[in-house]
């Protein structure tokens, strides 16, 4: 399972620990990420994400999962997300 956000595809980021003496060590950034369940009221039905704390405010501000989903980025999309997208855009043409 990769460390990768499947609402905005938030990473893994690398950067350097800095001692006092300036020596530099590698080290990782890693994403705050959360199992989270998420409910589709166009599709009643809720669907289980890993996703950011930062993503899961945006939902929460956006009014949902639907509507996030209707402004994201294909790109920025876990293949998971985009069928749950592609779903909804289905369901709200046919109704």
């Amino acid at each position: 399972m990769s460390r990768r956000c499947e609402l905005s595809g938030k990473g893994v980021l690398t950067g350097h620990n800095v001692s006092h003496s300036n020596i530099k060590t590698n080290r990782r950034f890693l994403p705050n990420l959360n199992q989270v369940t998420l409910q589709s009221e166009t599709l009643g039905r809720s669907f289980r994400f890993r996703i950011s704390a930062s993503a899961m405010r945006t939902v929460d501000h956006r009014g949902g999962l639907d509507a996030f989903l209707a402004k994201a980025k294909d790109g920025e999309l876990s293949p998971k997300a985009l069928k749950v997208k592609r779903d909804i855009e289905k369901a709200q043409a046919a109704a």
